[in-house]
């Protein structure tokens, strides 16, 4: 029955993205970041994402339901990365190695700049932070329930065979999200709907934290700190999160609080020396070659050359040092550039959008994407999410919120010009003044 109904909202997908490319995004992106497909027996092996992915560029190429691509800052950095990626590739020790690794990258990437071709509405931004939403609040419900059932003496894990399989890439994906349920909550106007969301928010804290991710409770940290300072109700926010996170802790199993205290003694713990080993890798790897040693450089010939305990290997278990032993100082360079246009971007649309009543979702968007990247940015020092697309996405949110504003903004200012032409109050040189244009 399941297979039946995630076979029948594929097809309903691909056929709505042939007349509404829109919708196609939509579909996409839950099919990239969620993998519902994971979740069926037949599905599973289908190219999924392929087939909603084309019909969605089929339906762009007879759509005329867009606006010109909104470059800025954050685009171009992108293309730079993709550009930049695809050089290291091709120079690669072993570039046949990192071939399939590298079309996965940027078709990824690839999709992000037709997300932003395409989308342009409210409407379509909306639809956007529910589907991310949507997609790892899901996990996240599913999670916190499994957690508070078991006790929280196992461990949440992600879906097979995606980037957030795995406990730790699962849980900086639900930290990641939080903000979005959030952003979200504050804009609906349905009663039940908010509390759903509230719900989905507490339980997806607390399925990351029964991942038993070490980097995941400090991500979580950091988010909750600037959620409470984007927050208006500072004093009651404050103490509701501060019971929320009282009350998980102390609902947590002595051998989850063990783990978690290695963070203060990471010297005594093997995994986490391990990590450190290949931090080290990384560095002198990027030192000796230029451009890095290309996607999936975690290879025993780079451990032997590099690593300053040969035998150790581990994956780099940081987005910093991934790239950085993937695709050099210049890759590293641009990857943080990327992330700091988009906080920038989105403290701007913060700061706007509080200027008018009409723009305060969108105040509330950039600070809730600001929380978003802490989250991302403090946990993904620990774990190799480099690629993983929610992120991306989050760009993507901040990008359209700049150009809906910045076109909203023309258009009043064009009004009010239109309107005073044909004044008869006004001397000519002034009607002239006040033409559009």
């Amino acid at each position: 029955m399941r297979d039946l109904l995630l076979a029948a909202l594929l097809v309903y997908a691909c056929v709505s993205a042939l007349r509404a490319p829109w919708i196609g995004i939509m579909a996409w992106t839950v099919v990239s970041i969620m993998n519902p497909h994971k979740l069926s027996w037949v599905l599973d092996q289908m190219p999924v994402a392929a087939m909603v992915g084309g019909a969605t560029l089929v339906g762009i190429i007879f759509s005329r339901d867009r606006k010109p691509f909104p470059w800025g800052p954050e685009n171009l950095v992108l293309v730079m990365m993709m550009l930049w990626f695809t050089l290291t590739s091709r120079l690669a020790p072993s570039p046949d190695e990192t071939l399939e690794l590298w079309k996965k990258v940027i078709k990824i990437d690839f999709m992000i700049l037709v997300a932003i071709w395409v989308l342009y509405s409210r409407r379509h931004i909306m639809a956007l932070a529910t589907a991310l939403a949507f997609s790892i609040g899901f996990y996240g419900f599913k999670g916190g329930i499994f957690t508070i059932a078991t006790g929280g003496s196992f461990r949440v894990w992600g879906p097979e065979g995606s980037y957030i399989e795995g406990n730790n890439e699962i849980a900086l994906a639900l930290v990641v999200t939080i903000p979005l349920l959030r952003f979200l909550q504050l804009h609906v106007a349905n009663r039940w709907l908010k509390h759903l969301l509230t719900a989905t928010q507490v339980l997806s804290a607390v399925a990351a934290i029964g991942t038993q991710s070490r980097g995941a409770l400090l991500a979580l940290g950091a988010m909750a700190v600037m959620m409470w300072w984007r927050g208006k109700k500072k004093i009651m926010t404050g103490i509701g999160m501060l019971l929320v996170g009282i009350s998980l802790i102390a609902f947590m199993p002595a051998e989850w609080g063990e783990r978690m205290n290695t963070i203060n003694s990471y010297e005594e713990d093997g995994s986490a020396m391990g990590r450190i080993n290949a931090w080290w890798m990384a560095w002198n790897l990027a030192r000796d070659q230029f451009f890095g040693g290309g996607f999936d450089a975690t290879t025993e010939e780079n451990f032997l050359r590099y690593a300053p305990v040969a035998n150790d290997m581990h994956a780099a278990h940081s987005i910093y040092f991934q790239i950085l032993g993937e695709h050099g100082f210049i890759g590293l360079l641009l990857f943080m550039m990327l992330w700091l246009f988009t906080w920038v971007s989105a403290g701007r649309l913060h700061k706007l959008g509080t200027a008018n009543p009409e723009t305060g979702w969108l105040s509330d968007l950039g600070g809730m994407c600001q929380v978003s990247l802490v989250g991302y940015a403090v946990g993904g020092a620990f774990l190799s999410l480099a690629y993983f697309d929610l992120p991306y996405n989050i760009m993507v949110l901040v990008v359209l919120g700049k150009a809906w504003y910045d076109r909203e903004a023309s258009a009043k200012e064009f009004v009010s010009a239109s309107s005073l032409v044909g004044r008869s109050d006004l001397m000519p040189i002034e009607r002239l003044s006040a033409r559009p244009g």
